[in-house]
């Protein structure tokens, strides 16, 4: 006698099959779902992170001729002002500053120079915060013969991602 069909008995135990094989495959799925959003989230950090280390270092490299002026508040804390080539904001040559204000450091951009800490009320500016800071110094290493600083050192001790310390030498000069 020849079967043309399957027997009940055959359709139940691939159903059973291809029942435990669909399971496998979503659990599986869910695994790559959530492993997926962990690197996505990580991507992003990390893509943050790169972007304030560029500002930074793009800022005082391609700082103006003898523009960066360097004003200490204490141990752990410094204001920066700056004229650059560097602009977040499509300007030319802007004027940046950097300031540590509750915690946070701010990059302001600006047409105009900045003159005195704290700022003048009327200030015009674009600024955006590059995080939450422990600390932010900049130490200038004079060049021979000459007021302007051949290099800097920027030590920014962000409180939850790596401390990014550069030595940066300006490319603009006199």
């Amino acid at each position: 006698m020849k079967h043309n069909a399957f027997t009940l008995m055959e359709m139940m135990v691939s159903i059973v099959i291809f029942s435990i094989m669909v399971l496998f495959l979503y659990k599986s799925y869910a695994q790559l779902h959530v492993t997926n959003n962990f690197f996505a989230e990580k991507s992003q950090e990390l893509g943050s992170y790169l972007k304030k280390k560029q500002t930074v270092y793009l800022d005082f490299t391609l700082a103006h001729y003898n523009s960066v002026k360097i004003l200490n508040q204490n141990k752990d804390e410094d204001v920066v002002f700056m004229q650059t080539n560097n602009s977040l904001y499509g300007r030319i040559h802007p004027y940046v500053a950097y300031i540590k204000k509750d915690k946070e450091l701010y990059r302001l951009e600006s047409l105009r120079p900045f003159e005195n800490y704290p700022l003048e009320s009327d200030s015009d500016f674009f600024g955006e915060s590059l995080g939450e800071v422990k600390g932010f110094r900049v130490y200038a290493q004079s060049g021979e013969g000459n007021n302007a600083a051949s290099s800097y050192l920027v030590h920014i001790d962000f409180a939850e991602e790596d401390a990014l310390l550069y030595k940066v030498v300006p490319l603009n000069e006199e």
